[in-house]
């Protein structure tokens, strides 16, 4: 189901309801549109957590790869339930992303939380890969790598962000301005079946 919203900056939450099926990832999006021009300029997304706090707190934020352990963040993939990933793709998929995010633990220099989004970087951008490692759940990471990744794509002036989720995490990304789709339009996934032999 494509969840989706257009607003007026700044992003309200709003309330929408949704029907999700079982076992089915979700799709969400955020549209931001503004009365003035195209080339508008967005506010700074207001924060949970500020860099300095989450610095205080023993992490470092990111938005390269520079120091990025694609091991490291495979082992968070799995760690959250996705299939192991071949490092070389998870390179090429990273050199294709526009803007990614993650937190990285100081004192064990590994990657806790993270977020990449795709996307034609004008009108739209898909929201990918959104992991905390679950040793870490639970303190603000997710809003974290979320509100920052929202923000640096809000300023660039990408007015339709989407997601999937998986429906047990849905009310995660409904404060962060996400809803379904108020127009009733529905995503949908290519999906190659396997024939069975006979």
């Amino acid at each position: 189901m494509l969840l989706r919203s257009t607003t007026c900056i700044p992003l309200p939450t709003a309330a929408a309801t949704t029907t999700t099926s079982r076992h089915q990832p979700q799709s969400l999006s955020i549209s931001a549109s503004s009365s003035s021009s195209s080339s508008a300029t967005f506010p700074a997304t207001a924060l949970s957590i500020s860099d300095a706090e989450l610095e205080s707190r023993g992490f470092a934020l990111h938005r390269d790869t520079a120091s990025l352990n694609l091991d490291q963040l495979n082992a968070v993939f799995v760690a959250v339930g996705f299939p192991r990933r071949d490092p070389g793709k998870i390179r090429v998929a990273l050199e294709h992303t526009d803007a990614l995010v993650w937190v990285q633990h100081q004192r064990t220099e590994k990657p806790v939380a993270f977020a990449r989004a795709t996307g034609d970087g004008v009108f739209n951008a898909i929201i990918w890969d959104v992991v905390v490692d679950p040793s870490f759940q639970g303190i603000g990471l997710g809003k974290v790598v979320m509100e920052r990744l929202l923000g640096d794509l809000l300023a660039r002036g990408i007015g339709n962000i989407v997601l999937y989720s998986e429906p047990r995490v849905l009310g995660f990304y409904r404060p962060l301005g996400f809803v379904a789709d108020p127009d009733g339009i529905r995503g949908m996934v290519y999906s190659r079946k396997q024939k069975k032999k006979k």
